[in-house]
């Protein structure tokens, strides 16, 4: 659905653009007494549900943990003085994708358009009602997409666009770059090798494998919130730069019961599966692929959206599960 698209760009792969070009309302100051009672009451026994840099250490390893947002903001480049010394003396960086993988991703949907694409069968206009139709072009045209290539993207794909604020779109298509770029950039200037953390298909395998029902309902529903998804871009924004990542996360969850139409119990249940493909399934497939690699090696540096940091399924609870102790550093 629309929060499972939204949370996937702004915590996972997609690049956006400078944060001052999206101000505006917060969602988080349109909560209602007992929203900011759940909120509260979601994150104080959330582990690591604060903080964006973080060290692990285990008799000689130490791995540095960095919360990445993968879009640009000019707070950024702070963060990045900070970690710049510890990427330029890295053994080894780590992310969800190096340059290597985001090649083999560019070649694959060159050689495999229909990963992206409707190239057989009935385009989106046919399946959807009209009315639906016309609001899909317009938030289409608003972001830059022609309607008849809209027309054709699958609606995964479509959904995970249209989920980007049309403020942000035309830095992003101008390759605009968050926190992961600027630690790859830093990376290759100082030599250092890098390896993805997950094969560069995986957010393929985590949205393409939806039937097509599947598919135009959530493209559905993310037609439905437009003024909230900008909301909750302000507010994603915000609570990064403030470190409170898991608000940022639990925000996500509440804002589901202001969807017109969504039944609260399928909003939490939905925002549970969610959860546990989108982080916590992943976060459980790094550890040996991380741990693995700090084996032999001195200083390691780990950066992954933030939001696999927080919680029991976290990147840092499962570290700590696996005998590395924590320490907060930013």
């Amino acid at each position: 659905m629309f929060f499972r698209s939204a949370a996937t760009l702004l915590m996972s792969c997609i690049a956006l653009p400078a944060a001052a070009v999206c101000a505006g309302d917060s969602y988080l100051d349109q909560l209602t007494p007992q929203q900011e009672r759940q909120l509260s009451a979601a994150v104080a026994d959330m582990p690591y549900s604060e903080g964006l840099i973080w060290r692990a250490t285990k008799d000689t390893t130490e791995i540095t943990v960095v919360g990445t947002m993968h879009i640009y903001d000019p707070r950024l480049e702070e963060l990045r003085t900070k970690l710049s010394e510890t990427v330029a003396t890295a053994d080894l960086v780590m992310l969800e994708a190096t340059p290597e993988e985001e090649a083999q991703l560019q070649d694959l949907i060159t050689r495999e358009p229909d990963r992206l694409f409707l190239i057989d069968g009935p385009t989106l206009p046919e399946l959807v009602d009209e009315d639906t139709w016309q609001l899909i072009a317009s938030a289409a045209s608003e972001r830059g997409i022609p309607s008849f290539m809209a027309a054709k993207m699958q609606p995964w794909y479509l959904s995970m666009t249209l989920a980007i604020p049309s403020c942000a779109m035309s830095d992003m298509m101008a390759g605009v770059r968050g926190l992961d770029q600027m630690i790859i950039a830093d990376a290759q200037a100082a030599g250092v090798p890098m390896q993805a953390v997950e094969p560069y298909t995986t957010l393929f395998d985590l949205f393409g494998d939806d039937n097509m029902d599947a598919q135009v309902d959530m493209l559905r529903v993310s037609m439905l919130v437009p003024e909230l998804q900008q909301k909750m871009f302000v507010s994603m924004l915000d609570s990064y730069f403030a470190q409170n990542i898991g608000q940022l996360w639990e925000m996500s969850r509440i804002a589901l019961s202001d969807v017109p139409g969504m039944d609260p119990a399928e909003g939490n249940a939905m925002f549970d599966e969610m959860e546990e493909s989108m982080l916590n399934t992943r976060n459980r497939n790094w550890i040996p692929v991380i741990t693995k690699a700090a084996e032999g090696r001195d200083d390691i540096v780990v950066a992954v959206g933030a939001g696999h940091l927080i919680g029991e399924q976290g990147v840092l609870q499962l570290l700590e599960n696996e005998g590395w102790a924590i320490s907060r550093v930013e």
